[in-house]
């Protein structure tokens, strides 16, 4: 089954906050192998333009460190699943744990 997860960087490890990472690594997978891996640079920030680009880029799992409540409101209008919570890790490994179901949860990292 192919799947396509978004996780916010900086420095290409997982940003705390969605709405102030520098790229998007855009990882995809079939088998629960990893098949590709690339960055994007996002568009200027304003309120549902990050969650809109990636659902356009075809990503359907978002794996963050914490989300407002808008972005949370987008990605679930447009079927992507929401990981977040997650502690700073590399891109490559947090999808590797999530496909093992050893990927944890935590807080929403973001208050607003």
């Amino acid at each position: 089954m192919k799947k396509v997860f978004a996780i916010p960087t900086i420095n290409k490890k997982l940003s705390a906050h969605f709405g102030h990472c520098q790229e998007f690594a855009v990882i995809s997978t079939d088998d629960n192998k990893i098949t590709d891996i690339k960055y994007l640079e996002p568009p200027e920030h304003m309120p549902g333009t990050y969650p809109n680009f990636l659902a356009r880029n075809g990503v359907n799992i978002i794996i963050a460190g914490g989300l407002g409540v808008k972005a949370q409101d987008v990605f679930v209008a447009n079927n992507i699943e929401v990981f977040m919570g997650v502690n700073s890790d590399q891109p490559e490994e947090l999808v590797e744990q999530y496909l093992k179901d050893q990927l944890e949860s935590g807080q929403n990292l973001c208050d607003h």
